[in-house]
């Protein structure tokens, strides 16, 4: 960039240049061609194996490119695939009008990456509700640089660097948001994750033995940790299953000796079953 376009101080002093990371021209191009092939393949499929196919694709390449500049991109992406769609609806219903796009595109509501909602006037979207994902749906995270003074194996600052991984590009959301919640510690150690640790998810109460599968049931172990929980969870599992089969065997043996009890016993061959009347107020 010129020196027009560069950033200034208060005294209107040039600060230097700019650089600006976008999409190249020819990942642009190639991903439009992608989509047009998949929607030219899927011109006589249901909109929802349409939807199906798009939204990995879609998905996959701003997940990409969700690190630099990209948000105008995405629009013209978003743009360009509109118009493909509504092409797409002409070669099946003839020419285009507000009825029969009516029957493919729908106005609502999409609940987008940052967590906010966002109201839109036209969603390729199947009358149960299936939605096609747009690029500029997604967030632009900017990659924050490591700063100058932060050495991993002389300062120690492992809070520094846990939260550096969890804000890392690819990062899993549940892995970053489970980061965020334990403040970059293992749960089993205490100890600080750094950016060269292995770290996975574990269920608090194991889904064998009915825990769920959301965020209150969830925690971030060590790999190394999360072995060792899971022997433990097992070990308590036997030892449970055990204890609850010796509780059945006890309440057999109790049931067998109470009908056992209550059963009659037979008469010998030479015993005569004996009967008194009842003696009644004359008698």
């Amino acid at each position: 960039m010129g020196k027009h376009k560069s950033g200034k101080s208060a005294q209107k002093k040039v600060l230097g240049y700019k650089t600006h990371i976008k999409p190249s021209k020819k990942a642009v191009k190639a991903h439009t061609e992608v989509i047009k092939g998949v929607i030219k393949q899927h011109k006589t499929a249901p909109q929802s194996a349409l939807i199906s196919k798009l939204n990995p694709i879609i998905r996959g390449w701003y997940n990409y490119y969700s690190g630099v500049v990209s948000l105008e991109t995405f629009n013209k992406l978003d743009c360009v695939i509109w118009q493909m769609l509504r092409a797409w609806t002409v070669t099946r219903c003839g020419k285009a009008s507000y009825e029969k796009l009516s029957n493919y595109f729908r106005p609502g509501k999409v609940a987008l990456s940052n967590g906010k909602e966002r109201h839109e006037t036209w969603l390729f979207q199947t009358k149960d509700g299936k939605t096609l994902w747009k690029h500029s749906y997604t967030s632009i995270v900017r990659h924050t640089l490591i700063r100058p003074e932060a050495t991993l194996l002389y300062d120690g600052n492992w809070t520094y660097w846990a939260t550096r991984k969890e804000q890392a590009i690819g990062t899993p959301n549940r892995v970053a948001k489970l980061l965020k919640k334990q403040k970059g510690k293992c749960n089993w150690c205490g100890q600080y994750f750094t950016p060269s640790d292995l770290v996975e998810v574990d269920h608090i109460h194991p889904r064998s033995q009915g825990g769920k599968d959301e965020y209150k049931n969830l925690q971030l172990l060590h790999r190394h940790c999360h072995d060792d929980k899971t022997a433990l969870d097992e070990a308590n599992a036997v030892s449970l299953t055990m204890e609850q089969s010796a509780r059945a065997s006890h309440h057999e043996v109790f049931r067998v000796y109470a009908n056992y009890r209550d059963v009659e016993a037979p008469l010998e061959p030479d015993e005569v079953k004996v009967s008194c009347p009842v003696l009644n107020g004359r008698g």
